[in-house]
């Protein structure tokens, strides 16, 4: 299938270096950007929050983080993002809240009061964290949320300090805390009602699908055969990870990469699955501005935009 010459040849991505993002960086390791004729600048991101409002300034062209921050920023800034890809759906494993060996927290009930970090405020790892405390017979307000940035890779030094009492966790941060500071897992997120929750997505612009078309087709059919890729081939994931230069960059150990869980790697955009995240946003109060929850169809890519399958571009083979 012809795409047309890029308009682009040459992108400016920023992405959450975390498990959700694993399709990006297969595609990414195994060149198959580079055979769309497309030139990669990854940047990695502390927080979506943070990579929405310089991509909005035209730092980025193409943005990968949590629906959650996404769909807040369309709701408080009208910024007319459009979601061109999912990224990733929760799996058991792949989201878990943890303590420290030596805590008096045992269970979800004892957090009242206690302070549990989360990357960001008010994003993905709040949502989750309030819904499965509300899972299991507590109230979400009655947990205490940082309300600044922690990064990532940080949180496992945080939980450890003692600067926060439990933390919530993507993979590959979730294993790396295990194993550099024996935190323990207190209770995975993939539970309730945000069970196979999705949790990433790639996002542009409309401005800019407008303007950038053919590379928004390159960009998604190489995306689109990292994701099957990822689905399917868990040694291409653990390489991926493994070959980033440096851990602020996403780049793991041998051995973290060996035992970390991994994400649902979905293909395209499933309205009804993503609506799934507004509605739940607005149940926990993050859209308190609306009267019933944010119709996410108006931030989706028009159906049929884009009708290939992974493998199928004019320049790539399976």
């Amino acid at each position: 299938m012809s795409f047309g010459a890029p308009e682009k040849t040459t992108l400016n991505v920023g992405v959450v270096p975390a498990m959700d993002s694993a399709g990006f960086f297969v595609a990414l390791h195994e060149g198959l950007f580079k055979q769309e004729g497309l030139t990669i600048n990854y940047t990695p991101a502390v927080s979506s929050d943070e990579v929405i409002d310089q991509q909005v300034q035209g730092k980025f062209d193409i943005t990968a983080g949590n629906y959650v921050s996404y769909i807040q920023h369309e709701i408080s800034d009208h910024q007319q993002l459009e979601i061109v890809s999912e990224g990733s759906v929760m799996e058991q494993g792949a989201q878990t809240i943890f303590t420290m060996p030596n805590s008096d927290i045992k269970n979800l009930s004892q957090l009242k009061g206690k302070l549990v970090g989360v990357n960001a405020p008010q994003n993905i790892a709040y949502l989750l964290a309030a819904s499965v405390v509300q899972e299991n017979g507590g109230s979400p307000s009655s947990v205490k949320f940082p309300q600044q940035q922690i990064p990532l890779p940080e949180m496992g030094q945080e939980l450890d300090q003692g600067k926060i009492a439990a933390a919530e966790m993507p993979e590959p941060f979730a294993s790396e805390a295990e194993q550099q500071y024996g935190a323990v897992p207190l209770s995975d997120l993939d539970q309730g009602a945000t069970q196979q929750f999705p949790i990433e997505g790639y996002v542009v612009t409309k401005q800019w699908a407008q303007q950038n078309p053919n590379t928004l087709k390159r960009f998604l059919a190489a995306l689109s055969e990292g994701q099957a890729i990822s689905d399917s081939n868990r040694t291409a994931v653990e390489s991926a990870f493994e070959s980033l230069k440096g851990p602020q960059n996403g780049q793991v150990s041998a051995t973290i990469a060996s035992v970390m869980a991994l994400d649902d790697y979905p293909i395209g955009v499933d309205p009804t699955r993503l609506q799934r995240v507004s509605d739940v946003m607005f149940q926990f109060g993050l859209e308190s501005s609306l009267k019933n929850a944010f119709n996410v169809s108006s931030m989706l890519m028009p159906a049929g935009a884009f009708n290939f399958t992974p493998f199928e571009s004019d320049t790539t083979s399976s």
